[in-house]
């Protein structure tokens, strides 16, 4: 059922968690499946109906270990998948000393709203992204990178807190969890499948004359029965996928409209949200942690297999029904140490106007100003008169001592 406000949408999300569990043990039971027809197939040749009778028959005996196998595979998850996602990331805990600015922002929107306050980390990267993870109250935690940390403004960052905070309130971070753990135990057993069908996939051929009873088993099926095994992997893999991808996208709007509702700042979490665009890629994450962030820049055909809308879509939402105003696309200056954009000379060969400082004039004066080599006048300052400066030379040029200039150590009359 298609969840249509809030408080549906979390129900729904319970229920998904439910189902993607017990799609879970399916997809490994047929992988399990697909591995005794291998290894049935690639054991000597004999009949598809025969090949598949005994594949059900080790299939029955290996189903307990593989149901035990998949229950470790959960518990470890459920215990360690924030340290997993900590070593892939490099994210660490900070506390209040160490980061107040953001602490008190992620304190007092809970604070706000009545919701235990998660877990804080920091991770060091120039990309401009943040995420949250967990599966209970006392696991989840929000990471934010180090370059979102100096890009945004105090309302922008409390903005992307509001976002994550929503995940977690709302149950996507849950559900996103148990996804990649599927795509965890399907990508595991169908690699080692794959690598057992590779490395013996052409020791039957010379297996099968040997056996005994070909005549009972009948002949030429194990070609059809590795192919078989091979898109049932293929499917299993496919299917694993699809979960992930069919996980509702709304659930970025529904996360940007609760960023809204904690801050009452539409117009900070569409600044936020321009910021980030194209910046958020994070180097050497996996796939299953973009999935989590505020934005996922990795895409592929045309946006249909993308886990994030559009940053276009969102902000077109939040303008839309929650009053924002766009400002389009921002530029932001690059940071110390990073290379400045070139600067390339007028089209006269004339070199550009150095930028406006706090000391300029922010007007470059023209050729042949005053003095006499078109210097520009001196800046302005605490100490200066104020007055144009004397000219430098000639007929209109003062013959006597110069009047000393009013200032704090000037003449006192």
């Amino acid at each position: 059922m298609a969840a249509y406000g809030l408080y549906t949408h979390i129900q729904s999300n319970k229920r998904r968690s439910v189902a993607l569990l017990i799609g879970l043990f399916l997809l490994v039971y047929v992988l399990v499946y697909a591995g005794a027809l291998t290894g049935e197939a690639l054991s000597g040749d004999a009949s598809l109906q025969w090949l598949m009778r005994q594949a059900w028959r080790d299939f029955l005996q290996a189903a307990p270990w593989a149901t035990l196998g998949t229950i470790a595979w959960i518990v470890i998850a459920y215990y360690f998948h924030q340290s997993i996602i900590d070593a892939v990331t490099g994210g660490h805990t900070v506390t209040r000393k160490e980061e107040p600015r953001l602490y008190n922002l992620l304190e007092n929107l809970c604070i706000s709203r009545g919701i235990p306050m998660p877990a804080l980390k920091v991770m060091d990267s120039p990309a401009l992204n943040a995420f949250a993870t967990g599966l209970n109250e006392k696991q989840y935690s929000v990471t934010v990178t180090t370059g979102l940390l100096s890009r945004l403004d105090d309302a922008e960052i409390e903005a992307v807190l509001g976002h994550e905070l929503t995940h977690i309130r709302n149950g996507d971070v849950r559900m996103m969890v148990i996804a990649v753990i599927i795509a965890g135990v399907v990508g595991f057993f169908g690699e080692l499948l794959f690598r057992l069908w590779f490395s013996g996939g052409f020791g039957w051929r010379s297996r099968r004359s040997n056996d005994g009873d070909s005549g009972d088993r009948g002949k030429g099926g194990a070609g059809l029965a590795l192919l078989i095994a091979a898109v049932l992997v293929a499917l299993s893999w496919l299917l694993s996928v699809l979960i992930r991808f069919a996980l509702s996208r709304s659930r970025e709007f529904l996360a940007d409209a609760g960023s809204v509702e904690l801050t009452k700042n539409p117009d900070a979490m569409i600044s936020a949200l321009r910021k980030i665009e194209n910046r958020g890629e994070l180097e050497g994450a996996t796939s299953a942690v973009m999935e989590m962030c505020v934005d996922n820049p990795r895409s592929g055909f045309a946006d249909l297999f993308s886990t994030h809308p559009s940053i276009d879509s969102r902000v077109a939402a939040l303008v839309k029904f929650a009053g924002g105003h766009d400002p389009g696309p921002i530029a932001l200056p690059p940071l110390d140490g990073e290379a400045t954009p070139e600067v390339l000379p007028g089209p006269d060969g004339t070199p550009p106007a150095p930028p406006p400082g706090p000391w300029s004039t922010g007007n470059p004066s023209p050729p042949g100003g005053p003095g006499s080599s078109g210097d520009p006048p001196p800046p302005s300052g605490p100490w200066s008169s104020g007055r144009p400066p004397p000219p430098a030379g000639g007929a209109d040029a003062p013959t006597g001592p110069p009047t000393p200039l009013p200032g704090p150590w000037g003449p006192h009359r």
